[in-house]
């Protein structure tokens, strides 16, 4: 098994400073991975990410990132993913990681997504420029999604893991108001996933929605705001089926740290 801790929508700042490290100093014990959802500041300023940085640094697990709108609040996001990997977390944007985990490997695949709604009910690639240029960064980062899962294929990992901030189905936003659904995350990412195949999706996000959620395929997805779960972190067991290194030419799969 692959022990798996996540948490999205911490949403840090100065007067946070030591309010989650007692819990994750514990993580080493529980899990063997520790997942950033997205929104770990509030205004995505530099200050703010030093926070998060203390919070996270030296846990004894690996730490995998994903940035959140909040993180882009402030045009910093830039610095506050170099903020993050100073700390010795791994900041993913359409990019994969593989760690070695029990004697196999867990491969994760990031980005932060975008909004644009779901099947049936989503915005379309057409009219003004403003609207097609809307889709296209929706369906941007879903591609660099696909292209990270695709990697991961190919890495003979034994567990495979999708980790966005905006949601990739509607199932985890049960809770949310329906006219602001289209806000909150895109059928395109959930696309990405069932193509490429996932054992699990995490992301954040919906404050008010529901934990626990499904791709139309079959894969679990779990919204991990720190509001829905209501604690530190919430904490997951994968099946690991222990491969052999696959390895694969051309790759931009990424080493933590």
């Amino acid at each position: 098994m692959v022990r798996v801790a996540a948490v999205g929508d911490i949403h840090l700042g100065p007067d946070c400073r030591g309010l989650l490290r007692p819990s994750f100093e514990t993580l080493h014990h529980s899990a063997d991975v520790l997942l950033l959802a997205g929104d770990l500041t509030r205004h995505g300023t530099v200050a703010e990410a030093e926070v998060v940085a203390e919070e996270v640094s030296d846990l004894g697990v690996p730490v995998i990132a994903v940035l959140g709108n909040h993180d882009y609040h402030s045009e910093q996001e830039a610095d506050v993913a170099r903020v993050l990997n100073d700390a010795g977390v791994t900041v993913l944007e359409g990019e994969s990681v593989v760690l070695p985990v029990a004697g196999g490997k867990v491969g994760i695949a990031g980005t932060k997504g975008f909004c644009g709604g779901f099947a049936g009910r989503s915005a379309g690639e057409f009219g003004e420029r403003v609207m097609k240029d809307f889709v296209r960064t929706s369906r941007q980062g879903a591609d660099g999604l696909r292209r990270a899962l695709m990697e991961l294929n190919t890495d003979g990992c034994g567990a495979r893991i999708a980790l966005t901030h905006f949601a990739p189905v509607p199932d985890t936003l049960a809770g949310e108001p329906v006219e602001i659904y289209p806000f909150l995350g895109s059928y395109l990412l959930a696309e990405a996933i069932d193509e490429t195949g996932a054992d699990l999706a995490v992301h954040g996000h919906a404050h008010m929605g529901t934990e626990h959620g499904m791709t139309a395929a079959g894969v679990r997805v779990r919204n991990v705001a720190q509001p829905v779960i209501r604690r530190a972190f919430a904490l997951y067991h994968l099946p690991l089926t222990k491969t052999a290194p696959m390895p694969a030419a051309g790759t931009t799969t990424r080493t933590p740290g």
